[in-house]
């Protein structure tokens, strides 16, 4: 049975159409449904349903048993609303002719036209009260009214029989003719050029009025009709936007992303060469420093050798001042020795040659 149903189900598909035929013949048979064909195309199986489904419903998801018995009921409901409408409708016309006849009486005196009107409203306010006072024939309670008055009580203030035989004489043409005095209003607010024309083409003109009046509605009911359509398209064509929208829009950060990796790589590149050119102008720095501390410990070195080098090059020209001062005055002492003068002469020399090159060497660290 499964077996069979499959195979129908899918030969129902198939007759129906494929891929994206058949997205679109769903998605007609289902107006009022909030569906996209990208919903379809994710559920398959569900698609199949509303395809098999749209083979037994309407476009408003009625069976056709159901729509029969709507189209009954709805044709019932229009019978009896005409009837109540027409009932109405001369009930309001009347109500008309007698307050225009109020309110346009001059004087106080009594006409045909006022007895008629008064008549028709004694009438009217007779058949408004007994309606008022009407209670459903099937209840056996005794309903006494307001101030204990009955309908048939209130049937007595009807006029006589005679008034009544005269107002229903002359009621058609008085319904008549102002029946044609609001059609002329509404031909003339319809198509206001038509009120200067004459009586005979106005009359034609008023007898094509029903069909103008019916084609105009059957356009408004279709302008409607064509909004609603045009309202389930808009909002279908509006969620496949957003659904677009938000296809790109995640395309849109993807690449705002990627991009965005891309140039966090670069700027941290950027930022590594930079710390690096930082670093070895530190490192400069450094050295600089070093080097600057180098060559100052090394000038202050330098400084100390001279100055301990000039110390002992001092000491040893006052020692040798000493040596000098302590052969002069063995020279002195001695010249009285013959011979051994010119020994003594050359020693004296000597020493006079290497005190001066010991000054000299001072004066060359002095400076």
């Amino acid at each position: 049975m499964s077996v069979m149903s499959q195979r129908t189900d899918s030969g129902f598909v198939s007759s129906l159409g494929k891929g994206d035929t058949l997205h679109q013949q769903v998605l007609a048979a289902f107006p009022l449904c909030r569906i996209s064909e990208e919903d379809l195309i994710q559920n398959p199986q569900f698609c199949k349903l509303l395809a098999t489904l749209s083979q037994h419903v309407d476009r408003t998801g009625l069976t056709q048993h159901l729509r029969r018995d709507r189209e009954k009921a709805e044709r019932e409901l229009h019978a009896q609303r005409l009837c109540w409408l027409r009932a109405e409708s001369v009930h309001r016309v009347l109500r008309e002719i007698v307050q225009e006849n109020r309110f346009s009486k001059a004087s106080s005196a009594l006409t045909a036209e006022d007895k008629f009107c008064s008549t028709l409203e004694q009438c009217l306010m007779v058949a408004q009260c007994v309606k008022q006072m009407d209670v459903s024939s099937d209840s056996g309670e005794d309903h006494s009214g307001v101030l204990g008055l009955t309908a048939e009580r209130v049937l007595r203030q009807m006029p006589s029989e005679q008034e009544l035989l005269e107002m229903k004489q002359r009621l058609p043409s008085e319904l008549l003719q102002h029946l044609k005095k609001k059609a002329v209003s509404i031909l003339t607010y319809y198509q206001p050029e038509w009120e200067n024309e004459s009586e005979g083409l106005r009359s034609v003109k008023l007898s094509k009025l029903p069909e103008l009046l019916d084609a105009e509605r059957k356009r408004a009911k279709s302008l409607a009709e064509k909004n609603r359509e045009n309202d389930v398209l808009l909002q279908r064509q509006t969620h496949a936007y957003l659904s677009e929208l938000l296809k790109c829009m995640n395309i849109l950060q993807r690449l705002v992303l990627d991009l965005r990796l891309k140039a966090q790589k670069d700027l941290d590149r950027k930022k590594i060469e930079y710390f690096e050119a930082k670093c070895e102008i530190g490192l400069q720095k450094i050295r600089a420093e070093m080097l600057e501390v180098q060559l100052d410990t090394y000038t202050r070195d330098k400084i100390a050798a001279h100055k301990k080098i000039t110390e002992k090059l001092r000491a040893e020209l006052k020692s040798s001042e000493l040596d000098k001062q302590a052969l002069e005055s063995k020279l002195t002492s001695f010249q009285i020795y013959g011979q051994d003068f010119e020994a003594l002469a050359e020693e004296y020399s000597r020493l006079r040659q290497e005190i001066a090159t010991k000054s000299w060497a001072l004066k060359e660290f002095s400076t």
